[in-house]
């Protein structure tokens, strides 16, 4: 949240007894603070450094970035990048005798 121009809530002293008023203000300023943290913002950046990125999308949400061989991607809802294929199958049988 740094890079946005955002006034942070403010987290008073709680009463010593309960007090109606100072729940409803702390559910306030929680409830503002969530809003702010999950609202997207803007971003200007010079150096950016992106480490231990997952290789697929497993589990990531829309629009969150991954890494496939060397290349990055961004989370869509409509082109998932599996975690892993894979497949066994049979066809007939074979026999080996020896002499």
């Amino acid at each position: 949240m740094t890079s946005r121009n955002l006034v942070p809530p403010t987290f008073t002293v709680p009463p010593t007894t309960y007090s109606a008023q100072y729940f409803n203000d702390f559910v306030r300023s929680l409830s503002l603070f969530i809003l702010q943290v999950q609202q997207p913002g803007e971003g200007r950046h010079t150096d950016l450094v992106l480490t231990a990125l997952q290789t697929n999308d497993a589990g990531l949400e829309i629009g969150a970035l991954f890494e496939v061989d060397g290349f990055i991607k961004i989370t869509r809802a409509n082109n998932p990048h599996p975690e892993g294929t894979a497949a066994t199958s049979g066809v007939g049988t074979v026999t080996v005798s020896t002499p």
